[in-house]
């Protein structure tokens, strides 16, 4: 009888995550894309994140944001696959093509093409932190929300965003 209270109890946790991610996916997805261009990469990060996030799931304290939680995992799983891959080779090519696929390049669309591809170059020359940051600061999270998740404080994100918005527009007018 116990045995079957600790299988159903593994059952529960197993729907119960597979629940949270689903609801949750596009946090992976986010991160996967903004840590990698190519495809192949992008898959196989965001099934490392997964795993991670099942290994960690019976820490997880439900008294705290789920998103907050996936983020930090997330993030860490992606800063560490950034450093492990800095000696394989870049793909601009995949990036190129996703852009050209999304906008298209006639008139007014090709400049904005071109200003979207500049934009990914700033943030691919972004470091594993300030990547991190910019994209919570997208999805539009709060400032104590982005400091919880890296483990910073709030003072130091509030400089830190506003030394990247500084950065990202020098480096937009000067390319």
């Amino acid at each position: 009888m116990q045995q079957q209270a600790l299988t159903m109890d593994a059952t529960d946790r197993r729907a119960q995550f597979h629940e949270l991610l689903e609801r949750h996916r596009g946090i992976v997805l986010k991160v996967a894309n903004t840590y990698s261009r190519d495809p192949h990469d992008r898959a196989d990060l965001a099934q490392e994140i997964a795993t991670q996030l099942w290994r960690a799931f019976p820490t997880y304290d439900g008294q705290r944001l789920f998103s907050t939680w996936m983020y930090r995992i997330a993030l860490n799983v992606a800063i560490s696959f950034v450093r492990g891959s800095s000696q394989r080779e870049r793909h601009t090519e995949a990036l190129d093509e996703a852009l050209h696929d999304t906008v298209g390049v006639s008139g007014t669309e090709s400049e904005i093409d071109e200003r979207v591809r500049l934009l990914y170059r700033c943030i691919d020359a972004l470091d594993p932190l300030n990547r991190a940051l910019l994209l919570l600061y997208l999805d539009e999270r709060s400032q104590r929300e982005i400091a919880d998740i890296l483990g910073i404080s709030e003072t130091n994100v509030a400089t830190k965003i506003g030394r990247l918005k500084q950065r990202i527009r020098n480096d937009m007018a000067n390319a």
